[in-house]
């Protein structure tokens, strides 16, 4: 039995190959189009395929090329086009095997793709199974910034398998656990704690405690959600990091720095803007670098553009009414959002974060 964290959200290892079956007890019908890319579906495709098939959803998959430069309106264009000629209709799912550079494409082709499909989220790296397979943003990325076209659309059904983890390069997993990193931080005191105990086992992908963290850190995400779908209040927390996070993957180009990475640094940066304008004491800075370190992360960018990062930021997101919205975090459990935030403060961080060449 899937440990069922929410109507939506399933943390079971193994339950991806029995993905068919269990999506037909929860309701789908039709057809199934997996989405996945070209690392990805050679590993995991022909299990998922199979089972779909044996449920049958008569499957039909799309593969993209596994780089950044696929999360595209153009990419996206092309896969609007099979489904038409497939003649999907409305009670058709679409299932995202990957990534979170599958799960955005897809759910943003399912979200606009005959005014809205039904999304399954098969997430295959850590960083989606706690974080972007859950929270129905979707979208696809411009030149001049990440993930500035899309929508928001809720996925029928999340399936974490840690099991689809055992691949995972080191890389991929040191930077993968660090949205659990944050959720712990800036909601969950015992988490962090369990973390900092377990960070030996969850490098290694110990099966059990890995599906216990992965559960717990999806739950955190799960309950912003649903309190706040939209990103209109209490949600804006989750972007603790993100700000010079997302700047400094497009600053550095997509792809050069995976997510997690970049948001280690905007987790480090942020740590050191919030002491530097007196919202957090040094010893809670001393223990987010520690945790980062032990993690293998790195707490600097090398080689980006300043002014390129700053760009970017202006772009993001979270910007209202021309002020930058920053979350800092005042005690573990306690974000807080400024938008008061002086230029000097922001400089002297980026220069402490920031190595041009």
């Amino acid at each position: 039995m899937a440990d069922r964290v929410d109507r939506t959200y399933f943390v079971e290892p193994g339950l991806a190959t029995r993905l068919g079956p269990f999506l037909r007890d929860r309701g789908l019908l039709g057809r199934a189009f997996l989405i996945s890319d070209e690392n990805v579906f050679p590993r995991h495709g022909g299990a998922v395929m199979a089972s779909l098939a044996e449920a049958a959803f008569s499957p039909s998959a799309w593969i993209v090329q596994a780089t950044e430069a696929s999360k595209s309106l153009a990419v996206a264009s092309e896969i609007f086009a099979w489904l038409a000629e497939c003649g999907a209709e409305r009670r058709d799912v679409v299932v995202a095997l990957g990534g979170g550079l599958v799960g955005d494409l897809a759910g943003f082709v399912a979200a606009t793709y005959l005014r809205g499909l039904a999304i399954v989220q098969v997430p295959t790296t850590l960083l989606a199974q706690v974080d972007s397979a859950i929270g129905g943003k979707t979208a696809v990325n411009l030149p001049v910034g990440k993930n500035l076209v899309g929508a928001w659309h809720a996925p029928h059904t999340v399936v974490a398998d840690p099991v689809l983890l055992a691949t995972l390069p080191r890389r991929d997993i040191c930077a993968g656990w660090v949205e659990t990193l944050k959720h712990a931080l800036i909601m969950d005191p015992d988490l962090l704690e369990t973390v900092e105990n377990e960070a030996d086992a969850l490098l290694r992908l110990d099966l059990n405690v890995t599906t216990e963290v992965i559960g717990r850190s999806g739950n955190l995400k799960v309950s912003v959600v649903a309190e706040d779908p939209f990103e209109r209040g209490r949600r804006v927390i989750l972007n603790y990091g993100h700000t010079i996070g997302h700047a400094l993957e497009a600053a550095a180009g997509y792809g050069r720095l995976l997510h997690g990475e970049a948001v280690a640094i905007g987790i480090h940066a942020v740590s050191l803007l919030a002491e530097y304008v007196g919202a957090a004491p040094a010893d809670l800075r001393a223990r987010q670098t520690e945790l980062l370190q032990r993690f293998g992360l790195e707490l600097v960018a090398r080689g980006v553009d300043p002014a390129l990062v700053r760009s970017a930021m202006r772009l993001d997101k979270k910007v209202s009414a021309r002020l930058q919205r920053w979350v800092l975090l005042e005690r573990v459990g306690t974000p807080i959002v400024r938008s008061d935030i002086s230029e000097e403060a922001v400089s002297w961080t980026l220069d402490r974060i920031i190595v041009p060449h």
